[in-house]
């Protein structure tokens, strides 16, 4: 048996389909099948339900699932103790968060951390909302920094880990700005044709979020989709280019809208308000995520 089919099951079983397991275990869906069979032959009986809709353990899969958890766990804990023997552990803390995080949230605190980072390491490792998540339940960081909202689920034991909230932001429609400093691309009550909009891609915690909201807001304005992106810094050069309106977090977007370069397309109605959680093992780390801890968590 090895490591990496236990991997894959316990990443089939919370996203439950084999099709965004494959994706987020960077291999090809046929591969990632061969490996959850290989699994089952080692395991002597089917892990899996085999059939149409999200996938469904079997009994003997869902008994499995605790003893994989453990398993990885144990491993993880396992190779940190043997790296904080070797010494580099103790200097080196892993964050595991999404991309626009790691320009907003994560460029500010590194500033006020250079004090407490003296003679250490941060690894920044960006990665979509689940398998950052993921990382963190391996053993494989420190911390994970998420965006906390109803529309997103984050299935973390509470057992295991805690969280402190650290940031809170809000998306915003925006627009290219007019040389008299409006919105290009505005949301006007009685206009009838619809406003470029450009859309974030399905599987993006960003994108989830603002779906969510159009879909349950009564005052949502007719959009017409004009691109789809998994990137938020490529939808800010596009904002700036004209070509439509994106949800961007303010964080990212103030300074150019207080400069009138860019402006939001609606009111407070079409905003999307969220908070910026950090999520560690509540296992004692090493010194230096310590340190972290203590210079990042609220008091």
């Amino acid at each position: 048996m090895q490591l990496k089919w236990v991997e894959d099951f316990i990443v089939l079983a919370q996203e439950r389909s084999f099709t965004r397991a494959a994706e987020l275990r960077h291999v090809t869906h046929p591969a990632f099948g061969r490996r959850i069979r290989a699994l089952e032959a080692w395991a002597g009986t089917p892990l899996v339900e085999r059939g149409g809709g999200p996938v469904v353990l079997t009994p003997a899969g869902q008994s499995f699932l605790e003893t994989a958890g453990q398993l990885v766990r144990h491993l993880a804990q396992s190779h940190d103790e043997l790296q904080s023997l070797a010494g580099r552990h103790a200097r080196t803390v892993t964050l595991t968060t999404g991309r626009t995080l790691a320009r907003t949230v994560v460029a500010d605190w590194l500033v006020r951390l250079q004090p407490v980072l003296q003679g250490g390491e941060l690894c920044i490792r960006t990665r979509a909302l689940a398998e950052t998540v993921a990382l963190l339940e391996r053993g494989e960081a420190d911390f994970s920094l998420v965006y906390h909202h109803p529309a997103l689920a984050i299935r973390l034991d509470a057992r295991q880990f805690m969280h402190v909230t650290v940031a809170s932001d809000r998306l915003v429609p925006i627009s290219r700005a007019t040389a008299q400093g409006q919105a290009l691309h505005a949301f006007e009550a009685g206009t009838a044709a619809p406003v470029p909009y450009l859309a974030y891609a399905p599987q993006l915690a960003l994108g989830r979020l603002v779906e969510d909201h159009l879909a349950q807001n009564p005052h949502a304005p007719r959009l017409q989709r004009v691109v789809e992106c998994d990137s938020a810094d490529a939808h800010y050069e596009y904002v700036q280019k004209g070509l439509g309106v994106a949800w961007l977090p303010w964080s990212m977007v103030h300074a150019d809208c207080k400069a009138q370069r860019l402006a939001p397309a609606g009111d407070a109605r079409m905003e999307v308000r969220f908070d910026v959680r950090l999520y560690r093992p509540k296992r004692r780390l090493g010194p230096l995520a310590e340190a972290l801890w203590a210079a990042l968590a609220p008091r």
